[in-house]
């Protein structure tokens, strides 16, 4: 979900880091979604959330100004600050975070499932494909949890713009393999049972298991599109913009983007039509290629299922692109994190040495370092507890419905709307009033139902699940 180069800002460059924000490790969850649906709800779904996330987002990019100044907001939190202000800046600035640590968490089972997944197919194309060749995640895990703690460290992680690059590449990568096995797969003969439904209940899942799977897929659909978070950034620019910037998308925190003529509101309303339809597309093939190629036996996660032995090499080369994409993307979002308690100790703690200092140390080959042993102990710390709770609870699919239903409420649906009304001063009660404010209502209950299909599923796994001993 990454991206930097040196453009001229406009409308056409906005709908490709719109593009490249969405597309992600959620593609892979989605040939689940739709066999939990079936070849109708699913793609409508898809559909559904797509429209959507378009309307709320032109919405959202009418308030990337300051009401009363004209001044442009420099973040999503800025902007309901300045449209909404009080608990809801709080409520907003809480749900942003919270949806970090839960990525972060999610990124470190998704790193870790691709880790075993590559020395499971490595395991079938030795010994055939009659073998289990069940692997352990948990030394994965920690793999990839020493490789964040290393990467913690450095102080200005931003500064490396190449990351964005990698990932995105990365990104594009993996989906496009997944996208063209699916294809490979469904028409090499040997056809996937689907059905207009789903999973069939009695032969393939249980009337519950059907409730709270379609719920969860709802979930993992809201999450594949969680990226409203993002625009206001894109549109935003800073104090003497001048019309050609670096455009550094980088998670949460994007900078400088598009020029101020034609209106910036306009053109973000044209890039996010562009960028939507067009991650739309990609996500229904995705989807629907990846249901017809597994059926209803579709598993969780596309690359790693193992629906596909041969090529092995090429199955490798996608979750290789995976692990590259997620380690980047670790750093992307818990770098906002880091940055927020940092900053809070040292307003907190001003005169503690312990927390401000920082002597610069030459390191062979890299320079010289700000060496700072509270930044060691905290960011350590940190990564070690997401890695411990993706050991507790590594379950790809559930965690990622989770996710999606968490966030899409608050920041794709509530808060767009409500600054709307805000700034439009609709009145209360009058039809758009009415009609915006069930939308709001509508997709909270459909948020509820996707976390409680999520939590289901992930109570019931609890009930057999030994901690710390998850196997692919």
């Amino acid at each position: 979900k990454n991206l930097c180069f040196f453009v001229a800002g406009t409308w056409v460059t906005a709908s490709a880091h719109i593009i490249t924000a969405v597309i992600g490790s959620g593609v892979l969850s989605l040939s689940w979604a739709i066999a939990q649906l079936g070849w109708i709800a699913g793609p409508m779904a898809l559909v559904i959330f797509s429209i959507i996330t378009w309307f709320t987002s032109t919405l959202l990019a009418d308030c990337c100004r300051d009401p009363v100044s004209g001044k442009r907001c420099s973040c999503y939190v800025d902007a309901v600050k300045s449209n909404l202000g009080g608990i809801s800046n709080k409520f907003c600035g809480l749900a942003q975070y919270v949806n970090l640590v839960g990525i972060t968490i999610g990124y470190s089972i998704t790193s870790a499932i691709s880790m075993a997944a590559i020395e499971r197919s490595g395991c079938f194309h030795k010994e055939g494909h009659n073998v289990g060749c069940h692997v352990k995640n948990n030394k994965f895990m920690i793999i990839f949890g020493i490789i964040e703690i290393i990467l913690s460290q450095i102080p200005n992680f931003h500064e490396l713009s190449w990351l964005s690059a990698v990932a995105a590449v990365m990104s594009f990568g993996y989906s496009t393999i997944g996208l063209g096995l699916s294809i490979a797969k469904a028409v090499g003969g040997n056809q996937a049972r689907t059905s207009l439904t789903g999973t069939t209940v009695g032969v393939d899942v249980t009337s519950w298991q059907k409730t709270w799977n379609c719920f969860e897929a709802i979930g993992d659909i809201a999450f594949a599109f969680a990226f409203s978070t993002v625009l206001v950034e894109i549109q935003a620019s800073p104090p003497g913009f001048n019309g050609k910037t670096s455009i550094h998308v980088i998670g949460m925190e994007l900078q400088d983007t598009l020029k101020p003529n034609p209106p910036e509101n306009e053109s973000m309303k044209k890039a996010t039509l562009v960028g939507v339809s067009v991650t739309t597309v990609f996500y229904v093939s995705c989807g629907a290629l990846g249901y017809a190629a597994f059926g209803n036996n579709a598993p969780g996660n596309f690359l790693t299922g193992f629906g596909f032995y041969e090529p092995y090499w090429l199955i490798d080369m996608a979750n290789v692109f995976i692990i590259v994409h997620l380690i980047g993307a670790y750093q992307v979002f818990c770098q906002p994190i880091f940055k927020q308690v940092e900053d809070r100790c040292f307003n907190r703690w001003p005169n503690s040495s312990f927390i401000k200092e920082s002597p610069p140390i030459k390191l062979p080959l890299f320079g010289v370092y700000s060496f700072s042993v509270f930044r060691v102990v905290w960011r350590t710390g940190y990564v070690i507890l997401t890695i411990v709770l993706a050991m507790l609870l590594p379950f790809f699919n559930a965690i990622l419905g989770l996710l999606g239903a968490a966030s899409f409420w608050p920041l794709t649906v509530y808060f767009p709307i409500q600054m709307h009304i805000s700034r439009e001063q609709i009145r209360a009660f009058s039809w758009k009033w009415i009609w915006l404010n069930f939308l709001v209502l509508l997709c909270l209950i459909v948020s509820v139902l996707a976390a409680a299909g999520s939590i289901a599923t992930i109570v019931k796994d609890l009930s057999t699940y030994e901690p710390f001993n998850s196997v692919s």
